[in-house]
């Protein structure tokens, strides 16, 4: 068909919001002008050579056709010891853990079957973008609340506030995408003690629950039963192993939610990749590898923090995840949006301006920057960043 050519049809958009995503096109921008890319969250360095051979093993042994819609009942197990030994929470792999083909596919799945035309879902900004397209395409209405800057802490007074007879689901995503922030054990208390005696649904992304600093721990929706009862939680191998590519992911759930996750699963995905879930149900065995991650990315956020210690940004806080915010306010007035684009052009840098994880800019200065990178990378960047 001709480029120029329009199909005949009239198209009504069902996201006529959504355009390309910041992440294609600050990463289209850092490869146009072949800059570092500290936007996209993402690994420089090679996945570990024994999980590559153990998805060669499990090729090699046949595991090459559909897996159970599930998933495979080896790394259904897994995650349940998993599970059991870090939150102490016990879920059955046969009618509460379902095997997904990454987070977002998750995430989009628990809302496609549990949020209602009309219904209302509570979402706090800054938040990953794929929440408030997943709660449109249901039908139902987001409702936005901002995050308390600096430390980006749930405002409990305005969650209160907004809560009526509508409210179907709540959010939340620690450690938090894009800030770092950590979610408390009070936060989850008081959380708990909000939705009792209600039928919202706790939905919790949970995907960097490894990836905790400053001998902080992740507080997790299994580790407390009232919240756990209610609620879906989405983790991700992508982030623990460094194989975002992979797109291999998982949701807990009691059997009733997880019945009706399933019903929408089978015909989102069906099954997920196969002998990438027998190779992740024997790397699993091994606890060291996703236990050490903390100190792993630690020693990345600290050594990245030091070296643009004399810069002019402010370091706001990240006690988790791989990503650091920092507020440009010292160095220009900018919209984030436009300091992030001037960034790559004429410094050869990439980040995500904030802003763009907001349902209303809030005049921040603030852009994000990931350091899943090498020394070099790291080294690199922060030369960049002391020169502003």
């Amino acid at each position: 068909m001709n480029a120029s050519m329009h199909t005949p049809v009239t198209l009504f958009s069902k996201l006529p919001k959504v355009g390309l995503s910041i992440f294609a096109k600050m990463s289209g921008l850092a490869q146009q002008h072949q800059a570092l890319n500290l936007a996209q969250g993402f690994p420089d360095f090679e996945v570990s050579p024994l999980l590559i051979e153990r998805v060669n093993q499990a090729m090699r042994a046949g595991h090459n056709q559909y897996a159970p819609m599930p998933g495979v009942m080896a790394l259904r197990e897994q995650i349940a010891i998993k599970t059991a030994d870090c939150y102490g929470a016990v879920y059955d792999p046969n009618t509460e853990i379902t095997v997904t083909a990454g987070a977002t596919q998750a995430i989009f799945t628990a809302i496609t079957a549990l949020v209602r035309e009309g219904d209302e879902v509570v979402v706090f900004n800054p938040a990953y973008d794929c929440y408030d397209p997943a709660i449109e395409l249901a039908g139902g209405k987001t409702i936005h609340i901002n995050l308390k800057y600096p430390h980006f802490s749930i405002d409990f007074a305005e969650l209160k506030r907004v809560i009526n007879r509508k409210t179907r689901m709540i959010i939340i995503n620690s450690p938090h995408n894009p800030t770092g922030a950590l979610i408390s054990a009070s936060d989850l208390k008081q959380l708990e003690k909000l939705v009792h005696n209600t039928d919202i649904i706790v939905l919790s992304d949970e995907v960097y629950e490894h990836i905790v600093f400053d001998g902080q721990s992740h507080q997790s929706v299994c580790s407390y039963p009232q919240l756990a009862e209610r609620s879906v939680v989405v983790s991700s191998f992508g982030k623990t192993y460094h194989t975002t590519g992979w797109k291999l992911g998982y949701m807990l759930a009691p059997a009733d939610l997880t019945a009706e996750l399933r019903k929408v699963h089978q015909f989102n995905v069906f099954a997920v990749n196969t002998p990438m879930q027998y190779a992740m149900a024997e790397t699993l065995k091994n606890k060291d590898e996703y236990l050490q991650l903390g100190a792993f990315y630690q020693q990345k956020r600290d050594l990245f923090v030091s070296m643009i210690a004399p810069s002019k940004f402010q370091i706001l806080p990240a006690a988790g995840t791989y990503f650091q915010c920092l507020d440009y306010s010292a160095i220009s007035d900018q919209r984030d949006v436009d300091f992030a684009v001037e960034l790559v052009e004429k410094y050869g840098l990439a980040s995500i301006p904030t802003s763009v994880f907001y349902h209303q800019d809030p005049n921040l200065r603030v852009l994000r920057f990931c350091f899943a990178k090498g020394q070099e990378t790291l080294q690199k960047a922060a030369e960049v960043l002391n020169k502003l």
